[in-house]
């Protein structure tokens, strides 16, 4: 039995690699006799069989489904295979955090919330997960989806459940800074101006349609999403805590829209696809709206609350405490490097990126029940952090690369610790 080789290095010695050099967008040169590159004229193919749609299959397009080997980074970057029965750990480390029954009550309410937000929105829970994580690590999260998919209603629902303060924010085109953060008002009767606050003082923030206002008004919560403060005339202004932006966009309108910067789709934990319903779930929304549910007025849903902002912030101080070994914290940098070198993306992930993400995977262990971070955690958390994160290259797009793949490619090709 030999040995794998080590992370980026070299295969050992009396063993050729099989996969060649990488070619373009990481797709290996076919090999001849005795692992020999074979040489291949201008405009000529390789005889290797071609999976569907024109492509050579990748080295681990067999078994992963959805992924392409031809966005994934060079093989030289690569590392040793990765084990997919080798993402989480037998036995908690011994610097892992030891759980108390105060971690069980409160992951027991946070598990509630579900159940709770689930008397409004059938389906859509990993959506819920998703804010929940982000209140406890004080992220923010976009939500995009076609219209109808009940984006609003399931922040609405969970800000209920949770008994947090929200306000929801239409972004129009006219929308104006000061109708975000608020502006000073003048006082007729004290003859003085006075901070009247906007929108963005609560806990959960309900960005509706933010793509639908110019660059300009979006701006406006680039500090609050990041210090949690607003600067006006001089003074600067705490937000309440928790805080979180929960952003909606449509993509698929895109006249009267203004994409959101990199800078501000960085500033978010999460962006959460909602896919459109299947029959059995849709089956379920219309027998509960001929039953008489109306969205618009929750009060008749009976959602409970089963926690509140004192419970998220006790919660969110526990998962800090987390543990992560070195192992896991250099899987995390080599996933992001990954992205960095991937020849088909032109933008890779961020710092700030990759701090988000362990934060992210400390969420998802503790509500798991467990004081330590394993790979799975972080494999499950990569695609929702970072897809927003990345930027494809305009050939790649030409050939048809989508982000989601990308991200699973490079998952598939970096060594997960044992």
């Amino acid at each position: 039995m030999t040995t794998p080789p080590p992370h980026g290095g070299p295969a050992p010695q009396g063993q050729p690699d099989q996969q060649g050099q990488p070619g373009p967008y990481g797709q290996p040169v076919p090999q001849g006799q005795h692992g020999q590159p074979m040489q291949l004229r201008p405009g000529a193919h390789s005889q290797e069989p071609h999976a569907q749609g024109g492509h050579a299959p990748g080295p681990h397009a067999q078994g992963a489904p959805g992924t392409d080997a031809r966005f994934a980074p060079p093989r030289s970057e690569r590392g040793a295979a990765a084990d997919p029965a080798a993402g989480g750990a037998s036995a908690p480390p011994p610097q892992a955090l030891r759980l108390t029954e105060d971690d069980a009550r409160l992951r027991e309410v946070l598990h509630r919330v579900r159940h709770e937000t689930a008397k409004a929105v059938v389906g859509q829970e990993a959506a819920v997960e998703g804010i929940v994580i982000g209140l406890l690590v004080q992220g923010h999260v976009l939500l995009e989806g076609v219209p109808g998919v009940a984006k609003t209603l399931l922040v609405r629902a969970v800000a209920r459940a949770l008994d947090l303060d929200s306000q929801r924010l239409q972004f129009t085109p006219d929308l104006m800074p000061g109708d975000v953060t608020g502006s000073l008002v003048y006082d007729a009767k004290s003859g003085d101006f006075s901070f009247r606050e906007g929108p963005v003082f609560t806990n959960l923030m309900i960005a509706d349609e933010i793509n639908r206002t110019p660059p300009k008004s979006q701006s406006a919560l680039l500090e609050a999403m990041e210090e949690r403060q607003v600067s006006t005339d001089g003074i600067t202004r705490r937000l309440p805590s928790p805080f979180l932006v929960a952003a909606t966009q449509n993509p698929v309108e895109h006249e009267g829209t203004y994409p959101l910067p990199e800078a501000q789709l960085d500033r978010f934990l999460f962006k959460l696809v909602l896919d459109l319903p299947d029959r059995e779930t849709e089956f379920a929304i219309l027998s509960r709206h001929a039953a008489g549910f109306d969205s618009r007025r929750l009060v008749d849903a009976g959602i409970e609350r089963v926690a509140g902002p004192d419970e998220l912030l006790a919660a969110g101080a526990r998962v800090s405490r987390v543990h992560c070994a070195p192992e896991v914290l250099a899987y995390i940098v080599d996933i992001v490097q990954a992205t960095r070198r991937a020849p088909s993306l032109a933008l890779g992930v961020s710092p700030r990126g990759a701090t988000r993400l362990l934060a992210a995977a400390q969420a998802k262990a503790w509500l798991a029940g467990r004081g330590f971070v394993t790979p799975d955690d972080v494999k499950a958390l990569v695609p929702g952090t970072f897809r927003h994160r990345i930027t494809l290259r305009p050939e790649a797009q030409m050939e048809g690369a989508q982000v989601d793949r990308v991200l699973a490619s490079i998952l598939d090709t970096v060594a997960v610790p044992r």
